[in-house]
């Protein structure tokens, strides 16, 4: 909970939200596991998209005679982070750390840059 994470086509870093349903408490902060990437839930925007492999970064730049022009970014991810801490398990699932990465469907890579509790070694 509370992890910096940046996107490679996000303009601004973003906050992980984990819920507490895991029930595993490290400090004050629930601790996060593969299973917490759902957009707006646990994922935060990050900013504007400048991907042009988002449709509507795609059709903005083209009505603006081919100019860069980033929208509202709206994560889209089919999946858990990859690869999780397999031999660390969270509520059933394995946690994660800054070498964890998450796969947006417009071609982003998200990453922790931060951890949100240093207190722990996964």
């Amino acid at each position: 909970m509370g992890a910096t994470c940046v996107c490679t086509f996000g303009t601004t870093p973003s906050v992980l939200v984990v819920t507490p349903e895991k029930r595993v408490v490290i400090g004050a902060a629930p601790m996060a596991n593969i299973m917490d990437y759902i957009p707006l839930k646990n994922i935060m925007p990050f900013g504007l998209c400048t991907s042009m492999a988002n449709p509507e970064v795609a059709s903005a730049t083209a009505a603006a005679m081919g100019v860069l022009t980033p929208v509202p970014c709206l994560p889209v991810l089919a999946a858990p982070w990859t690869p999780g801490v397999p031999n660390v398990l969270v509520g059933g699932a394995p946690a994660i750390d800054n070498t964890c990465r998450l796969f947006c469907a417009w071609a982003g890579i998200i990453q922790i840059t931060s951890p949100g509790n240093t207190g722990v070694l996964v």
